[in-house]
């Protein structure tokens, strides 16, 4: 039976996780899919990839409020999906070939479950044990509890995030169930490229999760550019002469889409319940994750879990933050830097949706903190109210920053052209501590940039003096 001084279950935030300070341990990886995990393969990276072009071809459509006219585009799909994944199939490719040739490096191409404390099976038939585990397992895309939609089949066209990229055709039409991060982004793609999308959601409005004001008008824009159907649920679907044909039941009663490809997009789980944890001493919370403390560290002496597996967030920021956290802390355990060990804190957590238009977020929403009874102050900017959003002629973006009543930013959530980007002023000055009036008069601010939403937004806020 072979033994490690450290295995790590997962390729993804878990591959970084060997730094210098751990060089020369007998170090195993266990994956059981493709190496470098969910972000590089069928996350993040691949989905921005194709949002580009994707973006491209609303621009152009739009560019007649500027006076310019463009020809209908022409999509070449299969260009657009080759130059994604020629590039990440080799980055995954090369990373597992270095960690398979790595001295002192084991790489095991096998699923793991715990069997007993420190000891692990792998779906080979090997058993492993180790002085140290850190499980970083990700997580997995869901299916539904309704008939005809619990399993993917991509053979016949339903499909998650995980296969919906390298689709070998455009095709006419899509059906996207779900109204999350995943939904709103390939639904935006795909229906750029010239696919009839139907997006299906069972809420009052996508992104339903956010700040009120930006989940309705993104999902205002949605319906300018496909179908979206809100207070809907599928309640079954039957794929017939390569056509599905997806039941629903809403507000009007049932109806039914038809489409050739069916995207599953209705929430990930993380893959604790894979482990058998309990075999191994890891305790679980009721949603699957792997219980873990402030240093990361498991309910099960020398195990350590990050990112989706355990997380609250699944985000891969977070995952490579943790990951940094658990390398520090396996090198203190192991004796190899000083202490003491690094934990978790509440710093402000980001996201981002690159759907169209852009959504990123960080902190409590208007009805969360209404909900916690907690006192604030709210500013709302427009995009089109700043000199660059007339040269932009937008309409629709916007940014609503909540402050405590002294000035200290407690949340910001934004949607317009370069959220992702134009939101980190915020978070910097939010995890810093920095005062919203601080933050605005304290520096220049380029003019006439989109940062003015920020500035604006920041000396909207009340009790800060312009």
């Amino acid at each position: 039976m072979p033994h490690h001084d450290l295995v790590i279950i997962g390729s993804g935030s878990g591959n970084s996780l060997l730094t210098p300070e751990l060089a020369g341990l007998d170090v195993a990886i266990v994956e059981a899919g493709t190496f470098g995990g969910t972000c590089l393969n069928v996350g993040c990276i691949p989905t921005k990839m194709l949002v580009l072009p994707a973006d491209r071809v609303v621009a152009a459509a739009d560019a007649a409020r500027l006076g310019v006219a463009f020809d209908p585009p022409r999509v070449d799909w299969p260009a657009i999906r080759d130059r994604v994944f020629g590039r990440l199939d080799a980055i995954s490719e090369g990373g597992r070939a270095y960690r398979q040739h790595q001295q002192s490096t084991t790489l095991y191409e096998a699923h793991a479950r715990f069997v007993g404390p420190s000891r692990l099976s792998l779906s080979t038939g090997e058993q492993l044990t180790a002085d140290r585990i850190v499980v970083a397992a990700g997580s997995r895309a869901l299916g539904l509890d309704v008939e005809g939609l619990r399993e993917p089949d991509p053979a016949r066209g339903l499909h998650t995030s995980d296969t919906v990229m390298r689709l070998g055709s455009l095709p006419p039409r899509m059906v996207v169930i779900g109204g999350g991060f995943v939904a709103c982004e390939l639904a935006h793609v795909f229906s750029a490229l010239g696919v009839a999308v139907t997006q299906i959601q069972r809420g009052p409005s996508l992104l339903r999760h956010h700040e009120e004001v930006i989940a309705q008008r993104y999902t205002q824009v949605a319906a300018n550019h496909h179908d979206v159907r809100l207070r809907t649920s599928p309640t079954s679907a039957v794929h017939e002469d390569g056509v599905w044909r997806v039941h629903l039941d809403g507000d009007d009663g049932p109806t039914h889409v038809e489409a050739e490809v069916v995207l599953l997009a209705v929430g990930r789980r993380p893959n604790g319940d894979r482990l058998d944890a309990a075999s191994g001493g890891l305790d679980l919370h009721p949603d699957g994750r792997v219980v873990v403390d402030a240093e990361l560290r498991t309910t099960a002496p020398g195990v350590w879990a990050l990112g989706d597996v355990s997380a609250e967030h699944q985000l891969k920021h977070v995952a490579n933050h943790e990951a940094r956290i658990v390398a520090h802390n396996l090198a203190v355990d192991l004796g190899r830097t000083a202490g003491p060990s690094r934990r978790t804190d509440d710093r402000p957590v980001p996201h981002a949706v690159f759907g169209h238009p852009q959504v990123a977020s960080f902190g409590a929403t208007s009805a969360e903190l209404d909900a916690a009874g907690t006192p604030y102050v709210t500013a709302t900017q427009r995009v089109g109210d700043t000199a660059y959003g007339w040269a932009l002629e937008d309409t629709t973006g916007l940014l609503v920053i909540h402050a405590d009543p002294a000035g200290q930013i407690l949340a910001a959530h934004c949607l317009g052209p370069h959220a992702s980007t134009l939101i980190q002023p915020l978070v910097q000055a939010a995890t810093f501590g920095q005062p919203a009036h601080e933050v605005a008069r304290g520096q220049y601010w380029i003019h006439p940039a989109l940062a003015e939403v920020v500035e604006n937004a920041l000396l909207g806020l009340p009790g800060q003096s312009r």
